[in-house]
């Protein structure tokens, strides 16, 4: 049985997305793809962002197409909806599998 050299196991790394990996992104990746959606009092809530930080990240994951924000008002008072865009779904599912693929050469 022959090792693969570290930097080949590693190399995948190179690849993935760094709007996804970054941790708070991930993090609200990671809550949006266990629900249909979610509003953003919700998301804040799970995630322990602060809302200007929550903002930022999610105007990033929405230039990126990786989710879908709408606005609408219940009893005049916004609310703002979040879900995964199909990309992003796909996008969760491609970092989990290269993460998974490093992980696993590691054999640690």
């Amino acid at each position: 049985m022959s090792a693969q050299p570290a930097n080949a196991a590693l190399q995948p790394i190179t690849a993935i997305d760094p709007t996804v990996h970054a941790p708070a992104r991930l993090l609200i990746l990671a809550v949006l793809s266990v629900v249909e959606g979610a509003d953003f009092t919700f998301v804040r809530q799970q995630t322990g962002l602060t809302g200007g930080n929550l903002s930022a990240h999610l105007a990033k994951l929405e230039a990126a197409g990786y989710v879908e924000m709408t606005k609408e008002f219940v009893n005049k008072i916004p609310r703002t909806l979040i879900r995964l865009s199909a990309h992003g779904r796909a996008g969760v599912r491609a970092y989990r599998e290269t993460m998974e693929h490093v992980l696993q050469s590691l054999g640690a």
